[in-house]
Formats: structure tokens, sequence, C-alpha cells
């Protein structure tokens, strides 16, 4: 709502509006709405508050700044008023290369695991990892991050001065340290629930893609995926084990199309990245010596049966769909390099190629 006035008029007129009652009729705002704003403005001191971001190192910043990341103005109305930064970097060039990380606050080993290991892999390519500094998944990937010597960001549900939760105090300094805080709540401002909600929408709207890392079927994490394919941004899911409940809300999400299945941060990289420099290497299994053999030689290797009396050089030969001496030149060829054997009048594989899979 306070978007779409400030579309309209300055936040100067609007708040002086509001005190003086003299709100414009187009800005649609019912008489119980100004009360409740008319409540609020004594409790309100920009000065102070500026003074107190100031004391932590911090500043505010509003759209059209030089720092102002303009992927949040496809947020519309519903884009934050302001922010208050604490850290040295610049959101805006670092948001331009940063994927968030969301899941589980009360994740499995697994899951922990998973959320540092490719936010590593992601700060190792140049990547900005972003997320919420809860329990969980948030904090292991912001942990994962830091351990390389990557740069992560901390979307606070509370103002940049305060920790919340406690428990992460010294993960939320490091985050200043070595990257940003931001929240869109003023200094000593403290977390409820409705705040988390607001928060998502700012963590998708700031980065090129969501990766989500276990999330119940009614999750938070899940309206931060949500938020992000409505904004066009790439969503994608990493999955677990079948059997947790905290993989149900991830799998339901790939399931119906909603996120593409990730499973480390070159795929990541590759749906985010530049067209044609982030490309994920394509997975293989291991080269066996026999994937070398040109056709016709690995057409009599695949004709020997895998027994321990193997089979004649006519029947070889007929498997293999060559002449009765072709089939004999490249039996002796296969024995030179190892893969099979001439038993009497058959020929059988070796007993180091018996146990290799064909």
């Amino acid at each position: 709502m306070v978007g779409r006035w400030l579309s309209k008029v300055s936040a100067p007129t609007l708040i002086e509006a509001i005190r003086a009652r003299t709100v414009p009729g187009y800005l649609d705002l019912d008489a119980t709405r100004l009360d409740g704003y008319r409540a609020r403005l004594p409790f309100l001191d920009p000065e102070a508050d500026l003074a107190r971001v100031h004391s932590v190192g911090g500043r505010f910043i509003i759209p059209g700044d030089k720092e102002w990341p303009s992927q949040l103005d496809d947020l519309g109305d519903s884009r934050p008023v302001g922010l208050w930064i604490r850290g040295t970097g610049s959101l805006r060039l670092l948001a331009l290369r940063s994927v968030a990380m969301v899941g589980a606050r009360a994740c499995t080993a697994y899951g922990a695991h998973v959320a540092g290991e490719i936010s590593a892999q992601l700060a190792e390519r140049g990547w900005v990892v972003v997320s919420g500094a809860a329990y969980g998944i948030d904090a292991a990937a912001h942990r994962g991050a830091l351990a390389v010597g990557g740069v992560t960001i901390g979307v606070l549900a509370c103002g940049v001065d305060e920790t919340y939760p406690p428990g992460n105090f010294e993960l939320i300094s490091r985050i200043a340290e070595q990257g940003l805080l931001l929240s869109e709540l003023a200094p000593g401002e403290h977390p409820n629930r409705f705040r988390f909600v607001l928060r998502n929408r700012v963590i998708a709207a700031l980065t090129r893609g969501t990766v989500v890392v276990e999330a119940a079927l009614r999750s938070g994490a899940l309206s931060t995926a949500r938020r992000a394919r409505d904004l066009n941004r790439h969503t994608m899911g990493v999955a677990g084990p079948v059997t947790s409940e905290l993989s149900a809300g991830v799998h339901a999400l790939i399931r119906s199309g909603g996120a593409t299945l990730v499973t480390d941060a070159a795929e990541i990289g590759e749906l985010i990245g530049a067209i044609g420099d982030d490309l994920a290497p394509r997975p293989s299994g291991p080269i066996l010596p026999r994937d070398h053999l040109e056709p016709a030689i690995a057409r009599v290797l695949e004709a020997v049966p895998a027994t321990a009396e193997g089979a004649p050089v006519e029947r070889l030969a007929l498997a293999a769909g060559l002449p009765v001496e072709e089939a004999l030149q490249k039996l002796y060829e296969l024995g030179s390099l190892g893969f099979v054997e001439r038993f009497g009048t058959h020929w059988r594989l070796a007993k180091g190629a018996r146990s290799v899979p064909r």
C-alpha cells in the first residue's frame, strides 16, 4: 500500500499529509488506516535511526541511489521503501551475480551438508550466496560460502543492528565483516512472523535464482521459491530422501514443474549464469578400456560368452557378423590387449576381464 502511494507522492509529502489529515482522495486511504498511521508517527525518529545504523558501520539506501539493485524494482508496489545495510561492499554489484539458498530451519544433517557444500562450490565460482541468517539451511549456506573465503549476504527480518536468532551471533557478525547484512526494517526492530514473509520477497527479487534445500509441504522456504518463480527468476530444488518429511515440499515443487532439479553448483551456474560461460560438465560414467576399441573388434569381444569354456571362433564370427578369418585376427588382438585368452579350440574372456561390467 505504502509503495503504491510513494509512486504518486514523495515520502515527506505523504508523512505530512498523514499528520495533517490532508491525504488526497486518490491515495485511497480510509479513516481507520489513517488513524493507525497517525498514531505511529510520534514514535518515528529517522535521525535517531540513521545515527544508530551509522554507529554499527551501516547506511540507508533508497531507489535511485547508486547502490540500489534495480532488480528489486520488479516487485512493483511491494518494492522496499529503502534498505538498511551493514557491511562495506556494494549491494548493487554483489547482487549482480548472486543466488539464494533457502530451506528448513530444523534441517537434517544431509540438508546442512548439501547446503554448505553447494554454497562453498558457488562461492568458489564467484557467486554471492544470499540467505536469511536463520538456523538450519540458511546458516549452513552462509557458513559454506564463508568457509572458502566467499562473500555472502544475510537478509534479515529485524534491524541490521540486532542479532536474530541469538544463537547465530558469531555467524551474523562474520557475515557483516565478510559480506553484507540488509533489512528493510529500521535499526532496533525485532522480527515477527509477518516480517519473515516480507523478507522472503526481497531474497527472491534480489538474486538471479533461488535454490531450495529441504522444505516440508508447509514451509516458508517454498514461499520464497514461489516469489522467485512469479518474478521470472530461476527456481531450483535439491532432492532428498523420499522417506524424509523435509524433502516432501521440494519434491512436490520439482514434480509440479515449479523448480528445476539441481545437484551441484555447476548445474546451478548453468541455469542462472551467462549463456555459454557457465556450462555444467556433462555427467558420465567411468571410461573403461573397452570404450577405446574399434567397432569391429568391440563386436567380437561382446560375442565372447562369460563362461569358463568360452566358444569356438566359428560361433564368435557368426555372432559378430564377421568372416572367420577376420574374427580370428580380432581375437588375437584382443588377446594381446588382455581381454581374451585361447582355451584349446575355444576362446574365452581372460580372468581379469570376466569381472569387468560389459
